[in-house]
């Protein structure tokens, strides 16, 4: 039987898919997924128009742990702050207005709820 943090990722992993989807019908460009660097992961970078748009991608199978974007602590507003400046400064892309958007999905049944708040948080501590 699969371990607890397997059925995790795989249900993450679901959900940035989704979550990708989601962003592409409504014209976004996806620039990359998973984006890891020794700083940490960003789920999703996508571009919305002039906008470089960082995502965190929060999935849970169901709302009784709470609403998945009540899991964006201080700490990881913090990381992914460090992680997208890291991420632009490589590409010298800083002078391009960016974002920072969740996607909370919850999977009551069979159909995901997807929630996006754009622009959800400010960057914190660069």
């Amino acid at each position: 039987m699969p371990k607890r943090g397997i059925l995790n990722r795989l249900l993450g992993d679901r959900g940035e898919r989704v979550a990708a989807k989601f962003l592409k019908r409504k014209g976004y460009r996806i620039l990359a997924r998973q984006s890891r660097s020794r700083i940490g992961e960003i789920d999703l970078i996508a571009q919305d128009g002039e906008v470089i748009v960082f995502v965190e991608v929060k999935t849970r199978s169901s709302a009784n742990a709470g609403h998945p974007a009540e899991a964006i602590t201080f700490t990881k507003r913090k990381q992914l702050t460090r992680a997208a400046l890291a991420w632009l400064k490589r590409r010298r892309l800083l002078e391009h207005h960016s974002r920072f958007d969740v996607i909370a999905i919850t999977w009551e049944d069979r159909d995901p709820v997807i929630e996006h708040f754009q622009n959800a948080f400010e960057a914190v501590g660069g």
